[in-house]
């Protein structure tokens, strides 16, 4: 984190940057900046996920999420919680890994139409080798916007919005 010296001098710029109009201008800026520095990056990403096999960079998500679940395989309602994608959605993504073969599901009758998730071998490690090209990207994309101290904050400072 950044001294409160420097943290409130960052307040103050941004305030004088965005108007102290109205209070709420701040969560406001916030808003669409987290918008727009979504649609910045998220194609350059997609872009490298495609050439590495996977469809969606939500794809890389799901083999880290199912490949750390182990041998009892990941609950996918667990996963609509943990990646904050909507059951519809989700069920669209594991389709589509399931018919290129990264994925399979498992059924389980308990009432409840419960499905749980296991890599099939071609999804095994792949996670592991499109890392280092992940990693590559993140950096060259926002890598150059921040410092890593910077880096940290924001990171910490989105994680407090999540639950």
């Amino acid at each position: 984190m950044t001294s409160d010296m420097s943290r409130q001098e960052t307040v103050q710029r941004a305030k004088q940057l965005f108007g102290p109009e109205d209070h709420k201008v701040g969560y406001n800026r916030l808003w669409f900046n987290i918008m727009r520095a979504h649609r910045k990056f998220y194609p350059v990403m997609a872009k490298v996920m495609r050439r590495e096999g996977l469809k969606d960079p939500i794809w890389y998500e799901i083999l880290l999420a199912v490949e750390n679940a182990g041998p009892s395989g990941k609950p996918m309602q667990q996963l609509e919680e943990t990646l904050f994608v909507p059951q519809y959605a989700l069920s669209r993504h594991i389709g589509r890994m399931q018919k290129e073969g990264l994925l399979r599901r498992e059924y389980v009758s308990d009432g409840k139409r419960k499905q749980i998730l296991f890599l099939t071998p071609e999804g095994e490690g792949l996670h592991e080798r499109v890392w280092p090209i992940y990693m590559d990207t993140i950096q060259e994309v926002i890598g150059p916007t921040m410092d890593e101290d910077e880096a940290y904050e924001i990171a910490y400072l989105l994680i407090k919005m999540l639950p």
